[in-house]
């Protein structure tokens, strides 16, 4: 599909925000970086809701190709960060940041190559 080159690309310019605002001197992700600062937790919030957004976008034939991704869960993920923002668990932010963006990453990247991106 014409346009999914374009929502690849903003969920992997979240996917690598998201990493630069977290990742600690050792290289890997810290906890406390989310936890302690508040304008931390503001951009990484807000490049979530950028990515689940963009991630929604992307062709079913795509989504088709990556059923181990939870596609569906990712838009309602969006719906929570933008509409339910009173509702937000930092903890279970948190666990998507820590267990789940490492796949999403691994299919954006494969699918960006695909296209010679």
């Amino acid at each position: 599909m014409r346009d999914d080159p374009v929502y690849l690309e903003h969920v992997n310019e979240s996917l690598s925000l998201i990493e630069g605002y977290l990742i600690g001197p050792e290289g890997n992700l810290q906890r406390n970086l989310f936890y302690d600062d508040q304008r931390t937790q503001d951009a990484v919030l807000r490049r979530l809701e950028t990515l689940s957004d963009a991630a929604s976008h992307l062709s079913d034939a795509l989504k088709a190709r990556h059923p181990e991704i939870p596609w569906r869960q990712i838009g309602d993920f969006r719906n929570v960060l933008a509409h339910g923002y009173t509702d937000i668990l930092l903890d279970e932010v948190w666990r998507v940041i820590n267990d789940d963006l490492g796949a999403l990453k691994v299919v954006i990247q494969a699918e960006l190559q695909t296209r010679g991106e």
